[in-house]
């Protein structure tokens, strides 16, 4: 029960101050006149003001509220390593035990996860919520049990009472940590990039000059090398094929060393083409040249070296030999020295006139073999005595002409097989297409038919020769689209996927195994030309197995949709095919550092005076200290009590009841005029 005097005046106050002073006034002009009852007038005065001012007796009956400890456990995953999970549920244990045995004290325990989007350990945060929905008159410490890897210090909020640090780990904890510096995202094929590469080792590790790293490519079988510890080392790489590589940087496990989750760096890098390089051969003009040549030149990232055959050697027609042509066709430089330089040659209505002897034929055909890409626009010429199919050409060719052109409008359509081909799947309606005038008649000897023509005749064919790639079009009318005859049809759409093909874009291969992230979420895609596939293995960064089922989604195309729970580098595999992909970094902030330290978080308990303590030298004791003085000390941390209170009831009693105040007022101002008139 606590009682104190309270005033509720009956005017505002500066009226009271206004009414004191003239009481004030008339005491000093009384004294100054010499009134003989200047004092009874006074107290009859200050009895007045005391009326005004209603002094009362408040008592209030309060109750004592226990101060609140906020323990903050760190459960994020650098606190999974060695032994620090016991170390650090047996801390908290112990703790909140003492706690609770001691008199007015509440323990309020908070469980510190990893951040979101690879956040870290978001500490600050946790006890930035925690204070939230805490009153702070009453929160008397904050025990932080963790390894001092915080992430989000800029988070630190205005702490009411002394925070501490309990200290997971050991002083002789080490790890070895492998970091990539400088990688690009994106790279052009066929051009040197340099990707900078330090082995790190953190802690008491043991003194190593040289460590094993371990580089693969797309999940490949890893090269190994040998680096020195401690220091950059420049490595220069060359892109291995368009679209996304995956390049895994790894350092063996060393016994000793607190994990191997960063043992490893994950790079993914967009390989792009600098230039084109296109070599189109026309046999003769007609419609589709222009066509041809609008394709290739609309994109600014192709070089197109383009002749045309306009008169035949055989022809004899008293044209003088320099009214023929402004550039020799310089065929030794082209099909002997150069040819290597070319991405893509078409043959556009190609036959052999002489101007291509066969050595230079069977030179395209070895082109081919090892790596190079054809595309034949075959027209009336394939059919005839003079066609390529007649030259060295011939085994890298994956149809046989019949020697019959088929002169007679058809709607070209799409194979099964091409439904489930990335070159000719979703190119749109075929009942909308507008129709061809004129087919060569195949025999398919190998490769794959993806569109079919008059009587379902063979109409394009996709083949693999060796490292190459071969595609077969059996029309040279194919510009009838891009002209909107009838209607027209996905003609730039079909030409700009066969180019990517032959050019061996990750995105229109066949056969293939393709992962997707989006956050943690990972979408597999399987490409494939056969009816069904198998289930797709997946292993995680720390090594578990799941079996993923597909779905087929569309012809040639199963999916699945999954949800990694991990972040790191994922390995998938179905039947012969491999990939890999990274969900964050291969290596997650929790576990770039991972050595315990109380370097981080000092700074923050300096201001209250809390301070570090390891707990591998056993739990501190507990101590109250007064606001504002030391609260750590050796082998001791203080809390600061608050004595909070809640007031159960309030009540109030007048000090000064009217009918007194009025009494004593007469009784003072009738003896005062008593005692004047008597003198």
């Amino acid at each position: 029960m606590i009682s104190t005097v309270v005033f509720d005046p009956l005017v505002p106050i500066p009226v009271l101050i206004a009414l004191a002073v003239l009481v004030t006034l008339g005491l000093v002009l009384a004294i100054w006149r010499g009134l003989a009852g200047w004092a009874l007038r006074v107290l009859a005065g200050a009895a007045l003001l005391g009326a005004i001012a209603q002094p009362a007796l408040q008592r209030e009956n309060r109750a004592a509220l226990d101060d609140i400890v906020i323990v903050a456990v760190d459960q994020s995953e650098s606190q999974s390593l060695s032994g620090r999970p016991a170390q650090t549920e047996d801390a908290a244990t112990a703790l909140i035990e003492e706690l609770e045995a001691r008199d007015g004290t509440t323990v309020r325990r908070v469980d510190i996860t990893n951040g979101t989007d690879n956040l870290g350990t978001t500490a600050m945060g946790a006890i930035a919520s925690a204070l939230a929905e805490e009153p702070r008159a009453r929160v008397s410490g904050v025990l932080l049990i963790s390894d001092g890897q915080v992430h989000d210090m800029p988070a630190l909020p205005s702490l009411p009472a002394p925070m501490h640090l309990l200290l997971t780990g050991e002083e002789s904890d080490w790890d070895r940590r492998m970091v990539v510096k400088n990688a690009p995202a994106f790279a052009i094929l066929g051009e040197e990039i340099t990707l900078t590469l330090r082995i790190e080792d953190q802690g008491a590790a043991p003194a190593a000059e040289q460590a094993f790293i371990d580089i693969a490519v797309d999940g490949a079988d890893a090269q190994r090398y040998t680096i020195d510890v401690g220091r950059d080392v420049d490595l220069p790489i060359r892109l291995p094929h368009g679209g996304r590589n995956v390049i895994e940087f790894s350092t063996p496990t060393v016994d000793g060393e607190l994990t191997d989750r960063n043992n490893r760096a994950l790079v993914q890098i967009n390989g792009v083409r600098d230039r084109l390089r296109v070599l189109l051969v026309s046999g003769e003009p007609h419609a589709g040249t222009r066509t041809w040549r609008n394709l290739l030149k609309s994109d600014s990232s192709v070089d197109l070296v383009h002749f045309t055959i306009l008169r035949p050697p055989e022809k004899q027609d008293g044209v003088p030999v320099s009214e023929l042509s402004l550039i020799a066709f310089p065929t030794r430089e082209l099909f002997l020295d150069k040819i290597d330089d070319f991405d893509l040659i078409v043959f556009d209505r190609y036959k052999r006139r002489g101007i291509l002897p066969a050595l230079y034929l069977d030179n395209v055909r070895a082109y081919i073999e090892a790596g190079g890409a054809v595309l034949i626009n075959a027209g009336p010429d394939f059919a005839s005595a003079d066609s390529l199919y007649r030259s060295p050409l011939a085994p890298a060719l994956p149809g046989e002409p019949t020697a019959q052109v088929i002169d007679r409008a058809f709607a070209p359509t799409v194979t099964e097989l091409g439904a489930r081909h990335p070159v000719t799947a979703g190119l749109g309606a075929p009942e909308d297409w507008g129709r061809w005038l004129r087919q060569v008649e195949l025999t398919p000897t190998s490769g794959d038919v993806v569109m079919s023509g008059v009587d379902e005749a063979p109409l394009l064919i996709l083949d693999r020769v060796g490292d190459g790639r071969v595609a077969l079009l059996a029309s040279d009318q194919a510009w009838l689209w891009s002209r909107g005859y009838e209607g027209g049809g996905p003609q730039l759409e079909l030409l700009r996927r066969l180019a990517h093909w032959m050019m061996k874009e990750p995105d229109l291969e066949e056969e293939a195994l393709v992962a997707e992230a989006t956050g943690q979420q990972m979408r597999i895609v399987r490409r494939t030309l056969d009816e069904s596939v198998g289930d797709v293995t997946v292993t995680s960064p720390s090594g578990e197995v799941s079996i993923v089922p597909l779905s087929e989604v569309a012809p040639g195309r199963f999916e699945a949709q999954i949800t990694g729970g991990e972040i790191g580098l994922y390995r998938l595999e179905e039947g012969d095919l491999t990939t890999v992909i990274g969900l964050g970094p291969a290596a997650p902030k929790e576990f770039e550092a991972t050595i315990s330290t109380g370097e981080i978080v000092a700074p923050a308990l300096a201001a209250l005076r809390g301070g570090v303590h390891r707990l591998q030298d056993g739990l501190p004791r507990l101590r109250n200290v007064r606001e504002g003085r030391p609260a750590s000390g050796r082998g001791w941390v203080g809390l600061t009590p608050r004595d909070a209170f809640e007031t159960l009831s309030i009540s109030r009693q007048s000090l000064l009841p009217a009918w007194l105040i009025l009494m004593v007022i007469a009784a003072l101002s009738v003896g005062a005029w008593l005692r004047e008139g008597r003198r």
